[in-house]
C-alpha cells in the first residue's frame, strides 16, 4: 500500500514538472533574456538610419545609440570629421553634450544634428563619428546627401523701397519674387504688416511653384484710409513657404491730398475774411 501511494505521488510530481516546463518555462526565459541582453554584447556605436538627404539650409538628424559593453564604467568623448563649414551637435534627452559617462553594460540614445555649410555642393558626404574612451574607439560612418539649396528673395524691379501716397488714396507697388536656390519652391504665400486701418491686396496672393532661378512679378494694391496724418510709415511685406521665407521693409510717405489742401486754404481765407468783416463793422464804434 505504501509503495503504491509513493508511486502515485511520484507520477503526479512528474506530471506537474512536465506541465510547468511546457507552460511556464518559456515565459521565465523570455523575462530573463532582456535582462541578459542589456549587459551582453560588445561596445558599439550604431544608428537607425545612416543615410539622410536634405537641403543645405535643413538639418541632418540622426538617431544613434552608444553601448558600453565593457565590465566597467567609461567616459566616451564624441568627435566628428566634418567638411569645412559644417557644424555638428549631440543631444541626450534634449541637452547638448560632448561626452558621456556610461556605466558598464548600459546603452544611451544620442540625437546627432548636422548642419551643412551654405555653399555645400549637391552630392553625398561621408561623416565619420567617433566615441572615444580610454580603452576603446567606436566608429560610426554616416552619410549626408545634399540635394541642393532653398532660397528666395523679394524686391522691386527698380530696387527702390519707398513710395509716396496721399491720405485716403491708393498705391500700386510692383514687387519681384525670385528663387535664389537650386531647388524648386512650392506654395509661397504673401502677407503684410501695416499701420492700423491700412489695407493691401496681392496679385497673385499665392505662388504655387517657382523653379530655381526664375522670377515672378507681384503687384501690391495698397489703400490708405482717409484722415491719415501726413508722415513716414513702415510697411512690411512677407513671403513664406515650407522651405524658404523672406521679408521686405517698405517706407511709405503719406502726404495730404490736394482736395484737403484746398479745403484748408478755403478755411483760412474764410477765417481771415470773417475777422476783416468784424473789424470793419465794429471797429468804428
Amino acid at each position: 500500500m505504501l509503495s503504491a501511494l509513493l508511486f502515485n505521488r511520484f507520477r503526479l510530481s512528474g506530471r506537474f514538472a512536465l506541465f510547468f516546463t511546457i507552460f511556464f518555462a518559456p515565459s521565465v526565459a523570455t523575462i530573463a533574456q532582456p535582462l541578459n541582453e542589456a549587459k551582453a554584447g560588445p561596445s558599439a556605436f550604431t544608428a537607425k538610419l545612416i543615410n539622410i538627404e536634405a537641403a543645405t539650409n535643413e538639418v541632418f538628424r540622426y538617431s544613434t545609440t552608444l553601448h558600453n559593453g565593457t565590465k566597467k564604467q567609461a567616459i566616451y568623448e564624441l568627435k566628428a570629421a566634418l567638411p569645412a563649414g559644417w557644424v555638428v551637435s549631440y543631444k541626450v534627452e534634449g541637452s547638448q553634450v560632448t561626452s558621456l559617462n556610461m556605466d558598464a553594460g548600459k546603452s544611451q540614445e544620442i540625437a546627432v544634428e548636422i548642419n551643412a555649410s551654405a555653399n555645400a555642393s549637391p552630392k553625398k558626404y561621408n561623416i565619420p563619428l567617433k566615441a572615444v574612451s580610454a580603452d576603446d574607439t567606436l566608429l560610426l560612418n554616416l552619410e549626408a546627401v545634399v540635394k541642393g539649396s532653398y532660397g528666395v528673395a523679394m524686391s522691386t524691379p527698380s530696387g527702390r523701397l519707398s513710395e509716396e501716397v496721399s491720405s485716403g488714396g491708393h498705391k500700386d507697388i510692383q514687387l519681384e519674387v525670385k528663387n535664389t536656390g537650386t531647388l524648386a519652391l512650392n506654395d509661397l504665400e504673401l502677407s503684410s504688416q501695416l499701420p492700423s486701418g491700412w489695407e493691401v491686396r496681392f496679385e497673385p496672393g499665392k505662388i504655387s511653384k517657382l523653379e530655381a532661378g526664375k522670377s515672378v512679378a507681384v503687384t501690391a494694391f495698397l489703400k490708405v484710409p482717409d484722415k491719415t496724418i501726413a508722415g513716414d510709415y513702415a510697411a512690411t511685406f512677407s513671403l513664406s513657404g515650407a522651405n524658404a521665407n523672406t521679408q521686405l521693409a517698405f517706407r511709405m510717405f503719406v502726404k495730404t491730398s490736394l482736395l484737403s489742401g484746398w479745403i484748408g486754404i478755403l478755411v483760412i481765407v474764410l477765417a481771415i475774411g470773417s475777422v476783416y468783416y468784424l473789424i470793419r463793422k465794429y471797429g468804428r464804434r
